[in-house]
């Protein structure tokens, strides 16, 4: 530790404070002038400072419960779902039960409080104990370690996080913008290609499992997985025109045998998600061979009919996921029915060698898309390990 610092424990430096819920069936113990904030509202929150709340409770709710008001500058700590959220409040307020407020004493500041905590998390969630979800208890939270300089160290490494923090922000928000507009290319060309259309364009109108050798739905039950085996496609695996292999889960030979017994599927195939997100289609690449995960459909264009990336994209078109997503069920989670996608009305499409000049162009522009995409998410992993780096020197003596 750095000469000067001290080494103490968050009892010494904080009163810590649990929350607390009146009992929400008594209005008039809510709608009051007290604020009164949640984790889930904490987590909301794109500032480190918080001066209102969603709820507020009476003077009657605050003597019938277990909240207390903390003071401006206090420091308050999501302790459950998810332990690690942080704000500092600019006026007198409560928390419900799953916050834990920290009330600094005259030795420590509180925005390098704010800033030690939020260099902890990890080791904060390692406390958390429970079964259904993990709680960091008051106990617990005291016991922590703190490095503690004087005062003037610690508002001369507040100064310096607070303007590098600003910095990467505007980095942040500038690549997160980015990040948007590289997906959003790929979109905007899909809808320019097939709204163009051209010559040798044919009207269809007939409904997709006309056109198909099959449309099969995948099992309705949860396939057992393992470390080694086939993959099993589920909805995060299908991305816009191609399987994303990264995370699959896999499955033993017995299963694979299992799951496609109605129908293996075969390279060129398409795999449609029907939720989570619902719309998106991949085809099967070559030399693979994969079972569908829950929530999906296998499609075998007619071979006369459509090349299977023309197919998918032209099912990626907005026009034709207007169509799709247009029937959509479910009051949680929204899919769509096989009854819906065996009759989506197929309009016009092209002749085999217009198809195969449009994959060219559209895949030409998904992996230009893709590697901006790619770019953007690196600066952002960047960024935030930056963040991390900066956090550990101010706390190490580094900086």
């Amino acid at each position: 530790m750095k000469k000067g610092w001290e080494r103490k424990t968050l009892a010494d430096v904080c009163e810590v404070i649990s929350g607390g819920t009146p009992k929400t069936g008594i209005p008039a113990y809510w709608d009051g002038h007290h604020l009164w904030i949640t984790p889930a509202e904490m987590g909301k929150r794109p500032s480190p400072y918080v001066g209102d709340t969603e709820r507020q409770i009476t003077d009657l709710g605050l003597r019938n419960s277990s909240a207390q008001m903390l003071p401006p500058a206090s420091v308050i700590l999501s302790s459950r779902a998810p332990i690690g959220h942080l704000v500092i409040n600019t006026k007198p307020m409560a928390t419900n039960q799953g916050c834990k407020g920290l009330i600094p004493r005259n030795q420590i500041q509180h925005k390098f409080l704010y800033y030690y905590l939020s260099s902890i998390v990890d080791f904060l969630n390692l406390l958390g104990t429970g079964a259904t979800f993990k709680e960091l208890s008051g106990g617990k939270l005291k016991e922590v370690p703190i490095p503690v300089p004087p005062i003037s160290e610690q508002q001369r490494i507040v100064g310096i996080l607070d303007e590098a923090f600003e910095n990467t922000a505007t980095a942040k928000a500038n690549a997160k913008t980015n990040l948007q507009f590289a997906g959003a290319i790929f979109e905007s060309h899909l809808q320019c290609v097939f709204s163009e259309r051209g010559m040798g364009w044919v009207e269809k109108h007939r409904p997709l499992e006309d056109l198909c050798e099959l449309i099969v739905d995948c099992e309705h039950k949860t396939a057992p997985t393992q470390d080694e085996g086939f993959p099993s496609i589920r909805t995060p695996n299908i991305g816009k025109g191609v399987l994303l292999l990264d995370s699959v889960y896999r499955v033993s030979e017995a299963t694979y045998r299992a799951w496609t017994r109605r129908a293996e599927p075969r390279p060129g195939d398409l795999i449609l998600a029907r939720e989570a997100p619902a719309g998106n289609v991949a085809v099967i690449p070559e030399r693979t061979r994969v079972c569908l995960g829950q929530r999906t459909v296998l499609i075998r264009p007619r071979a006369d009919v459509f090349a299977p990336e023309f197919l998918a994209f032209f099912l990626l078109q907005p026009e034709m996921q207007k169509k799709l997503l247009a029937h959509e069920r479910g009051a949680t989670v929204q899919h769509v029915n096989m009854r819906d996608i065996r009759a989506l009305d197929v309009g016009a499409i092209p002749p085999p060698d217009v198809q195969r000049e449009i994959v060219r162009r559209i895949t030409k522009v998904s992996d230009e898309s893709n590697l901006l995409v790619s770019l953007y998410e690196r600066k952002l992993a960047a960024l935030e390990a930056l963040k991390k780096s900066l956090l550990h020197e101010a706390f190490t003596g580094q900086l």
